[in-house]
């Protein structure tokens, strides 16, 4: 009789993976990467609707022992329903059979793992003494990405955070500055967080055709952005604008674009695999404006689920399932 493991999102979160645990497990699979040592295909997309869209995401990071495949969905008016933006499942495989190892929840994966890669970005892009960040959409990502830049850049002290929903904006602040010891400044327009940031991230729903609005005149000198948003927050000019452009999947990016994404955006100049492994330069001056375009990778899924998965065995988490 052959079982796999299903882990519920409550079971997920019982592990107990700390952040900083998990940006090192992002950061090794980077490696991994920009070593030429994983496998994954650009994630095919779905559009059901504008703004509703599903993804398959697939990878293989053999050294990691790491395999597996993400489905998940992001439906922007789930809010309304009272369910999550994001959700889906990971099915993790055993490289040596191929057969599941285990079924779990993603969307606390995806969290912790998008705002990981953050991190791993601005450890080697952002200014070592930022001070100030910015946030537009104070959501789930708004929520982690502070967690994560916290623990590579404890000298964030301020965040100048917006929402379009004044309650969510509310919500977050009060959450935020009790939880990471900071100063949460409710900002009345994207213009005001943007001007005050050292560290800027979008993680407003993207859309295909958007209507974006950050100007390149609000940049403060020495910044770094992260937009989790594709190019809907960002005006073309502030892609053009930057010193050094990259992108966290070169093949995940042309994909992109040839389906109708980052139309005014230049081609990155390097992945954060190279930068990571230091065949691309990381930040070289603190004047300079940099940006990692993070579209969301697979191996962050597949390295992070193998951690949660071999941690779930080892604390007998989780209810085992009959294949056949």
């Amino acid at each position: 009789m052959k079982e796999f493991l299903y882990l519920s999102r409550p079971d997920v979160e019982k592990v107990g993976m700390s952040m900083r645990e998990i940006i090192e497990i992002v950061e090794k699979a980077f490696i991994e990467k920009g070593n030429g040592r994983v496998q994954m295909p650009p994630k095919p997309e779905i559009e059901v609707r504008e703004g509703e869209v599903f993804h398959g995401m697939l990878a293989y990071l053999p050294e990691m022992g790491a395999l597996g495949v993400k489905w998940i969905s992001g439906y922007r008016d789930n809010y309304k329903r009272g369910m999550p933006y994001v959700n889906g499942l990971i099915i993790l495989n055993d490289p040596e059979t191929g057969f599941p190892l285990a079924v779990m929840d993603c969307s606390w994966i995806t969290a912790m793992r998008t705002g990981a890669a953050t991190a791993v970005a601005a450890k080697y892009l952002a200014r070592k003494n930022s001070e100030t960040m910015g946030i537009i959409g104070c959501g789930v990502q708004g929520r982690t990405n502070l967690e994560a830049i916290k623990v590579v850049l404890p000298s964030i002290k301020t965040v100048y955070a917006y929402d379009v929903k004044p309650e969510v904006l509310d919500s977050y602040a009060k959450e935020m500055s009790e939880k990471f010891n900071v100063e949460v400044v409710k900002c009345s327009s994207p213009e005001e967080a943007v001007r005050n940031a050292d560290v800027l991230v979008t993680a407003i729903p993207f859309v295909k055709n958007p209507t974006p609005f950050v100007e390149k005149e609000w940049l403060k000198e020495g910044v770094f952005i992260c937009p989790l948003d594709f190019d809907t927050s960002l005006k073309g000019e502030v892609f053009k604008s930057m010193d050094k452009l990259y992108t966290d999947d070169f093949q995940q990016q042309r994909y992109y674009t040839s389906m109708g994404y980052f139309r005014e955006v230049p081609e990155p100049q390097g992945d954060l695999g190279e930068v990571v492994t230091g065949k691309k330069p990381g930040r070289e001056s603190d004047e300079e404006k940099t940006m990692s375009i993070n579209l969301g990778l697979a191996i962050e899924d597949m390295s992070t689920a193998l951690q949660i998965y071999k941690k779930a065995v080892e604390m007998g988490i989780g209810k085992k399932l009959n294949l056949y």
